[in-house]
């Protein structure tokens, strides 16, 4: 059985009430005095060298690497909603340098091609560190990796092996990794030091949003694009109010339906959640440690992500969380998906039990948002209309840093020469397509169901999930 089975029985309802009474439903980072105001939508018509639809950290990345490469290309970027709105502003702050959602996943889908997947996501990291640092982008940049925690024995042996491929790694006993954070639950550790970076989500993308308009990108806000057709060899995207005509169109809608129709089938949307904490006392700090301040995540398929980061005041939070991961049927995004008080609740229950001494912490913030999962769990790309209009999409929960990278592989793409990148197995290559309903409900609830089933079997997979794994639709985290 899984230590996190029935959690959530151990403290009273009122115990819990109290952990949630006042939150805020908006999502912590967004939350913030600093967030910029929107800018204006189009009216009227446009053109341009280079349209991208879509303002989170795909688009933004792309945007400004299009500048960088060609300062005189005109570039204008639109956004439905405002930049940094979406999942790009709700999501734990960890920006990995993995493509392909994990080394062990990139074994699974493209062993042939994971070792050099691994080094072009370092070197993509580094580049992504370097242009925070160059433009200034105050995004509470921290590089203190991640540590990933095994909460049950039997995850011993997953880290040995993971330190045994990668030597970097440093491997820490239950000894040491408790002195390291203090919690009853850890059994070991496996410490990254060089592949994860934290930030502020929403202030990397609010700074990337600055360094856009100061490179002479145009951008527009409250500007959703409606349709996409070719005429006399360029696209045209219609928008509410008016129009853009470009030579070249890249879309990093991701979670949001694409305007190419075919794509429709290659991503679905699963809701994430999590909590902020209030301000935590000294001697509260003092009684968890975590002195080195890394990302935290735990080894189990339903698996917990949580970090510190600092207030306007200076005081320390905790955000925590994972575990669920919810597909809703019908595969819309709404926002009455974005709270779900029964993970709220559970959530609240791990956290006091991962850290007991913390129990009768409150949470100030409680938010959730979608993400677009594709069959193999990292992104894929498309082209079409000639080469004119390129695609992106299924990062699934761990685009931060991977969006740099996509941002490349589009304007390549786009550009019509090959390239290292576009000779990718991983560009050329896309996901298996999931069913249209009720098909894709039954079978995200049989994984989810079958997930956690292994969980509570020392990890151990089923007949489903092997099948699921042969079949090139397995995710081994």
């Amino acid at each position: 059985m899984s230590i996190y089975e029935n959690v959530a029985d151990k403290y009273p309802a009122s115990v819990i009430d109290a952990a949630l009474a006042g939150s805020s439903q908006v999502p912590y980072w967004l939350d913030d005095p600093q967030r910029p105001a929107a800018l204006p939508a189009l009216e009227g018509t446009l053109d341009t060298d280079l349209l991208v639809v879509g303002g989170g950290y795909s688009g933004l990345w792309t945007a400004l690497l299009a500048k960088e490469r060609d300062p005189q290309r005109q570039v204008v970027l639109i956004e439905a909603q405002t930049i940094g709105w979406a999942a790009s502003g709700r999501n734990g702050g960890f920006c990995e340098a993995s493509l392909v959602h994990g080394d062990s996943n990139g074994r699974q889908h493209l062993p042939k091609e994971n070792a050099l997947l691994r080094e072009l996501g370092l070197e993509n990291l580094r580049e992504l560190t370097e242009t925070i640092e160059r433009y200034e982008i105050d995004c509470e940049l921290t590089y203190s990796g991640v540590l990933k925690l095994a909460t049950e024995e039997h995850q011993l042996q997953w880290l040995k092996e993971e330190q045994e491929l990668y030597p970097e790694l440093v491997l820490l006993s239950r000894t040491e990794v408790r002195e390291t954070v203090q919690s009853p639950l850890y059994q070991g550790g496996l410490w990254d030091r060089n592949g994860t970076v934290m930030v502020n989500p929403a202030k990397l993308a609010w700074g990337l949003r600055r360094v856009c308009l100061e490179k002479g990108v145009k951008i527009f806000e409250h500007t959703q694009a409606t349709g996409l057709e070719e005429h006399k060899n360029r696209i045209t995207v219609r928008t509410g109010a008016g129009s853009i005509t470009a030579q070249k169109v890249a879309l990093a809608t991701n979670v949001f339906p694409s305007l190419l129709k075919r794509h429709h089938l290659y991503t679905i949307p699963v809701y994430d959640y999590a909590l902020m904490s209030e301000p935590l006392s000294d001697t509260q700090l003092e009684s968890i440690g975590w002195k080195d301040q890394q990302g935290l995540a735990d080894l189990n398929n339903r698996f917990h992500y949580y970090r510190m980061t600092r207030d306007a005041n200076g005081a320390v939070r905790i955000l925590f969380g994972g575990f669920d991961a919810e597909y809703y049927f019908g595969g819309q995004v709404k926002p009455e998906y974005d709270q779900r008080a029964e993970t709220f609740r559970k959530l609240v229950a791990h956290f006091y039990f991962t850290f007991p001494q913390l129990e009768g912490v409150k949470f100030s913030h409680a938010w959730g948002g979608a993400i677009d999962s594709c069959s193999r769990f990292f992104s894929f790309f498309d082209s079409s209309h000639g080469g004119k209009v390129a695609y992106v999409a299924g990062f699934t929960g761990l685009g931060v840093g991977a969006t740099r990278f996509a941002g490349n592989v589009l304007l390549d793409l786009l550009s019509g020469q090959k390239t290292q990148r576009t000779e990718l197995e991983m560009v050329k290559k896309k996901p298996i397509p999931f069913p249209p309903e009720p098909a894709a409900w039954i079978g995200v609830k049989l994984m989810t169901s079958e997930l956690a089933r292994a969980d509570r079997n020392q990890g151990k997979r089923g007949l489903f999930l092997k099948t699921m794994d042969a079949l090139g639709m397995g995710f081994d985290s």
